[in-house]
């Protein structure tokens, strides 16, 4: 099964690719790499709150727009991204902005204010942009359409990984070297990713190269855009991210230290549990989803299951850090059905779309972190009561409660809009009325 010498045969809009199971499952395993990587930069800032706020003089609001600029630019160039992974392929991009990235980190670590740390988080999202959707153009070239969910499930589960290390472990590392040190450091692993990605990631066949040079850029983006069901998809993946994003990614952790008085690294360790949910869940819900033929019973389990969850750890009053980490963990375990709406996305458009669906899907994914991290920043700061502690704003539980309620409303909207989402059945566009009439006639 594993041996080099086989070969894998996929078909990918119309053509033939073949290349070994071993360069395949490499190149896979790069671009899931390349994720977790992204995941990594994307929730460090959250065990540096207190440092940031120190060196840049600053308050939760200005935080939070410094983490948010990595969401920014990440989430505005993704239908860019899918348009150049569809017309140029994902080994030299990815490379190119594997190395970029190190090049911004490197400038992060080195700022003196905040405007050029802004900068550098700027950058870094921009360039860590092509990690998901690369590695999905990875998955789509290289390997069987059925089994594109599952992958999407262990993509999904690398992030959570890099998320798991972003937490605990770099807050070690930041209270043992200093955070410019640490960003260093990621900077390094950039590059060793860049020159493996380049090195090791298959040539797209000939075939494929003319069929994408004769394609236009811009061919499929009007009908992705124009079709209802792509911002319904979109508002279902918005909800569980707000939370993974806007909460777990950066605001829990100061939550846990200042309402439930939990040290740093104690409070890094139980919100990584949130993270460790998605990883433990998304190849699973991937799989079931496949299994039994349909998307939206497990929307909806999980999205119901997800939004409970954080009412109760939010609001409940709750200080046992066991049944906190039990919170987090299944928090993100029933919001990890968020990786099915890339499946639902790739089938409630063209085939030839997928790439630019696929885009503009994760636009809104990673957006929510874009959104929900100043907003609750910007709450917070509104709620203050002007306690400072080592020369770092303090939020008490009432700042607290009322800018979460702002996570909580995206979590109700992504359960509004999985009403009136299609179900696809599991199959690409056009089949799927077909598809009902043959479940109808099984049950």
């Amino acid at each position: 099964m594993g041996s080099a010498g086989l070969t894998v045969t996929t078909t990918n809009h119309g053509t033939e690719d073949q290349v070994t199971r071993l360069r395949a499952l490499t190149a896979f395993i790069l671009g899931t790499l390349f994720f977790g990587y992204a995941f990594t930069q994307r929730v460090a800032p959250s065990v540096m709150t207190t440092e940031l706020m120190r060196d840049f003089g600053v308050g939760a609001a200005a935080l939070g727009s410094l983490s948010a600029f990595y969401f920014y630019s990440y989430a505005a160039i993704q239908l860019p991204v899918g348009m150049l992974l569809d017309r140029f392929g994902p080994r030299k991009l990815m490379a190119a902005a594997m190395m970029l990235c190190a090049l911004a980190s490197v400038g992060f670590g080195n700022s003196e204010t905040l405007a050029a740390a802004s900068v550098g988080r700027l950058l870094i999202g921009g360039t860590v942009a092509f990690g998901f959707v690369g590695t999905l153009t990875i998955a789509g070239y290289w390997f069987p359409p059925n089994r594109f969910v599952m992958l999407s499930g262990i993509l999904t589960t690398v992030g959570m990984i890099g998320a798991i290390l972003g937490q605990a472990p770099l807050r070690l590392a930041v209270e043992s070297i200093g955070w410019r040190s640490t960003v260093f450091i990621l900077a390094g692993v950039a590059v060793l990713l860049a020159v493996s990605i380049f090195l090791l990631v298959p040539h797209r066949s000939k075939e494929q190269l003319r069929r994408t040079r004769n394609a236009s850029p811009f061919s499929g983006l009007k009908s992705v855009v124009v079709e209802p069901q792509s911002w319904l998809c979109a508002g279902v993946g918005f909800g569980p991210s707000a939370t993974l994003l806007g909460f777990a990614g950066l605001w829990a952790v100061p939550w846990l230290s200042s309402v439930k008085m939990f040290p740093t690294a104690e409070a890094a360790g139980i919100a990584s549990a949130e993270f460790l949910g998605w990883a433990f869940a998304a190849p699973a819900v991937g799989w079931l989803s496949d299994r039994i033929g349909r998307r939206k019973p497990l929307l909806y389990a999980g999205l119901t299951v997800n939004l409970l969850s954080l009412l109760v750890l939010v609001f409940g009053d709750i200080d046992d850090p066991f049944t906190l980490t039990a919170l987090f963990f299944i928090n993100g375990a029933s919001g990890s059905v968020m990786v099915i709406t890339f499946g639902s996305m790739r089938e409630l458009n063209a085939p030839e779309n997928n790439a630019t669906a696929l885009a503009m899907l994760n636009m809104f994914v990673v957006g929510a972190g874009a959104v929900m991290q100043p907003l609750v920043g910007w709450l917070l700061d509104l709620n203050w009561q002007g306690k400072i502690l080592d020369g770092a704003r303090v939020y008490g539980e009432d700042a607290y409660g009322t800018a979460l309620i702002a996570i909580v409303a995206g979590n109700a909207l992504a359960l509004g809009c999985c009403l009136f989402l299609r179900e696809t059945y599991c199959r690409p566009a056009g089949a799927h009325e077909s598809a009902k009439a043959g479940y109808s006639e099984a049950r």
